[in-house]
């Protein structure tokens, strides 16, 4: 992966060198299914817990697993098993695993065609942003090896001393919420040259773009 920069949301990267006034349009990928061949917090999560602790805590998600299937809230769900798995730990220590999980395992998760497509639009005068569901402290060192512009995900809340909640810090952003943190981050008159999405959590995200792309990367590592 690229050399890790610090930088802030919404620019990973410096904007690209432009006539005054102009600003390039964006294209949206959303990252799990899409950019990626599974559930990147599923798997992150899994990786830095031990296995006891593991199914210890799968057995503490029985309830908020069986409440899902009446109020069918992913957010709900995954901000329970962030709390469980994650809550506590300071945002120094959950920052320095993603930066090693996304070393140990980018060439494992990212489809190959989808970075090939992401490497074809970075040749153009775009500005490349993920927008994913799952927590942005856990994606974002993905986003800096593929020297994305931009990451728009789900922040999780800590408390006065830096660590975990099991809270997020806004809504999931997963369907009409992605379309409401592009036009946060972007303008309201943004333009969307093309989104890449894989489920119904991305529909209203390739409802405004130029070039919608649904479920085209089928590659595998």
């Amino acid at each position: 992966m690229a050399q890790e920069r610090e930088a802030s949301d919404p620019g990973l990267r410096g904007d690209p060198v432009v006539e005054e006034g102009w600003e390039p349009p964006i294209v949206a990928f959303d990252f799990d299914g899409t950019l990626t061949v599974r559930d990147s917090y599923t798997a992150f999560l899994k990786w830095r817990t031990p296995a006891i602790r593991w199914w210890l805590g799968g057995v503490r998600l029985l309830p908020a697993a069986l409440a899902y299937l009446i109020h069918r809230d992913r957010g709900r769900i995954k901000a329970a098993a962030t709390k469980v798995y994650l809550g506590g730990v300071s945002r120094e220590r959950l920052e320095a695993d993603a930066r090693r999980f996304a070393e140990l395992h980018s060439r494992k998760l990212l489809r190959p065609d989808a970075v090939i497509a992401w490497k074809r639009w970075r040749a153009k005068r775009v500005k490349l942003v993920i927008v994913t569901a799952s927590p942005d402290v856990v994606v974002a060192p993905f986003a800096r090896g593929l020297a994305a512009d931009g990451i728009l995900g789900t922040p999780l809340s800590y408390d006065a001393q830096g660590r975990v909640t099991g809270a997020f810090a806004s809504p999931n952003c997963r369907g009409p919420e992605k379309v409401v943190r592009i036009r946060a981050a972007y303008g309201d008159d943004v333009e969307v040259k093309a989104a890449y999405g894989d489920t119904s959590g991305d529909t209203e995200m390739l409802a405004m773009a130029a070039e919608p792309y649904f479920r085209v990367f089928t590659g595998k590592p």
